[in-house]
């Protein structure tokens, strides 16, 4: 009900200051999720999420844990817009006469909006872990309810970073789709690869939903039109 009576730029600009927020605080944990998900055995140089921020850090300066976060902050109110547009415009399509949605029908327009959303933004996504696993392929050149969810879906994920990173470290494996990277992954590191940034994964996704709640409910954006609605109130 509450969902109906925000208009589409205010969801906008909430969606958008929720997301500069979120990116901004949880960017450090995604690029750790990154770096120790296409890592691969001969090649380790991270132990876990915190050794690798620690390393970056030290390698890289406290902005190295930042790397690519300006494709994201760009691209994140666009994304946000066409998401939201596109699940209007799937809703409306769906619906009879005005009448309530069905869980299903909820999910149709939730799925179209995803996939709109996916195929704007995974060329973002691709430079994001470009950027991301650059450290890392720099220093090892010379070397040898939301959170369940997150980890359920990470052997996707790990599967998605592998294919996207398009510079690989020494000996490292290459892969010529999913199956391939799937296959490849399970046989030369074992099924425990497929959980490879689960931790990190759990921990981004929480602190956003919770995040984007937090700036919905304080209304923001509605404050924000109000005021250049009403400038003199």
């Amino acid at each position: 009900m509450a969902d109906k009576q925000i208009s589409l730029p205010a969801k906008l600009i909430n969606g958008g200051i929720a997301g500069l927020i979120g990116v901004t605080c949880v960017f450090p944990i995604d690029l750790a999720k990154t770096r120790l998900q296409n890592q691969q055995n001969g090649q380790r140089m991270y132990k876990s999420m915190s050794d690798c921020l620690i390393k970056t850090i030290r390698s890289e300066g406290y902005f190295g844990m930042y790397r690519g976060a300006a494709v994201n902050l760009t691209l994140v109110t666009p994304e946000k817009a066409i998401k939201l547009a596109a699940n209007d415009f799937f809703r409306h399509q769906l619906s009879k006469d005005g009448q309530k949605l069905t869980l299903l029908k909820e999910m149709l327009a939730g799925c179209g909006a995803g996939t709109c959303q996916v195929i704007v933004t995974t060329p973002m996504e691709m430079l994001k872990i470009q950027l991301q696993d650059a450290g890392r392929i720099g220093e090892g050149g010379g070397r040898e309810g939301r959170g369940a969810a997150a980890v359920a879906v990470n052997p996707c994920d790990v599967v998605k970073t592998r294919l996207q990173s398009l510079q690989r470290g020494v000996n490292e494996d290459t892969y010529s789709g999913i199956l391939d990277c799937a296959r490849k992954i399970l046989r030369h590191e074992g099924p425990s690869a497929f959980l490879k940034g689960a931790y990190c994964r759990a921990l981004v996704i929480a602190p956003l939903f919770g995040i984007a709640q937090v700036v919905y409910f304080l209304g923001i954006a509605e404050s924000l039109l109000g005021l250049l609605q009403d400038p003199q109130a």
